[in-house]
Order: structure tokens, then sequence, then C-alpha cells
């Protein structure tokens, strides 16, 4: 079997998880009070955009949390990273240092928009003080706005935090497989994708919100493994 082959069974079975949780979520539609697993992966799709000849939403990023020996963080504590907060002095918005998918989006966004030297500091740095959060609010707004109607689904995987982790061997081998970095493209970007805006140069080319494994060859062995989470996973209330 190929590439396209493999693909198709990640979408089938893709599929048949958004039957199993009742339909993919949003996280505007999300709170902490939901009951999700204490650690998996999450795939989110474009909105609106589809694979080629299919119905099926394209995968658009791909993650998992935890993947360091010791980590104590949860999947629900990774995607209020992306979804940002709620309320508060930063309601509305939220910390992109705190998440590399926001990051990149601001990234793209700042690019698209001829927007970089309003806010020099966007990325700099692994935190910052109020004042310099205060000048990005306007901007985190903007990135919580392309996020947080992105559907989502999630899967199931409860093991222990590792680099080894079975968490960790499906999101880099669901990214390799998905990804069109240096190789022919299937299911190729909408020509308006936010992400060619993106100055990293493997999200633009791989069609990912992704940078780690978009380059790397994938364990066709893995999909038999992900079938087996997929009929574990329960919906979250």
């Amino acid at each position: 079997m190929g590439r396209r082959d493999d693909l198709d069974r990640l979408y089938d079975l893709l599929d048949r998880l958004d039957d199993r949780v009742g339909g993919a979520k949003t996280l505007d539609d999300c709170t902490g009070y939901m009951d999700w697993p204490e650690r998996g992966l999450y795939v989110f799709f474009a909105d609106g955009e589809t694979r080629d000849g299919t119905d099926q939403p394209r995968v658009t990023r791909v993650g998992t949390h935890a993947v360091s020996s010791g980590s104590g963080t949860s999947l629900w504590n990774r995607l209020r990273a992306h979804r940002g907060a709620n309320s508060g002095t930063y309601g509305g918005g939220g910390n992109h240092r705190g998440s590399v998918f926001r990051k990149r989006v601001g990234e793209a966004l700042l690019a698209r928009d001829d927007l970089e030297a309003d806010y020099p500091e966007w990325g700099v740095g692994s935190s910052a003080d109020k004042d310099v959060r205060l000048d990005e609010h306007d901007h985190e707004v903007r990135v919580s706005e392309c996020i947080r109607d992105l559907p989502f689904l999630w899967i199931d995987v409860d093991d222990e935090p590792g680099p080894d982790s079975e968490r960790a061997y499906l999101e880099s081998n669901l990214i390799a497989l998905v990804s069109n970095y240096e190789t022919e493209p299937i299911d190729p970007r909408a020509g308006d994708w936010l992400g060619r805006h993106c100055p990293s140069e493997p999200i633009r080319s791989s069609g990912l919100w992704n940078v780690n494994h978009v380059d790397e060859a994938y364990d066709s062995n893995f999909l038999t493994l992900l079938e087996t989470r997929i009929d574990e996973t329960e919906p979250v209330d």
C-alpha cells in the first residue's frame, strides 16, 4: 500500500472517531468541566476545507502533550492554551508564548497583513511582562478568532509521559503521513490557506500547522494502533 491508501485509511478512521464521539467540537464550545481524558492526541481540521474529491475535512494540525518524562500537562491543559482566555485581563485573547499553535498562526497573520512592525516582540522569549502582553492583546484576539472555530477531534491515549510514549509515536507518524513536505502533494491546501504566509518554511510546504515530524518517514503500522485507541475513545460532556 502507498501513501494515498494510508491517507484514505487514516481519514476513514477519523470519520469513525467522529461518529463514535458524536461529532467534532470547537474550542469555543469547550470547558475544563467536560470529562476530557487525562492524556491523548488532538487533530484539528481546516474550517470549510476538504480533501480532494471527498467531503472529509482536511487535517490542519496534530498535537499531543506530556512527551517529556515527568510532565504533568493534561490534554485539556494543552487545548486550553490553544484556546486562550475566556475572561479576565486577557479575555478573548491568550498567550502565544504558551502555545506554539497560537504563535505560528499569529506570525502568519502578521505577515499577511503587514503588521510585523506593530508587534516587534511577538514570539520573543518564553514569557513577557504585563505591558507587553497588553500591547499584544488585540493580535492575540485575532489569533483566537482563527483557532477557536476550527473543528477538532481527540483520541484517548492514557500512557505515561515520555518521548517513547504511544502518544509521541502516534503524533509523529500521523504528522509524517499527512505532511506534504518535500513529497508529492496529496490533498494540497487551498490557495488562500493562512499558513502560506507563515515565516516557517516547513509549515508552508507541509500544509500543516506543525514543524516537528513533517520531514520524517512514517511507519504505516501506526494506523493499527490508532484504530485500537479510537475504539477506546469516549464522548466528552
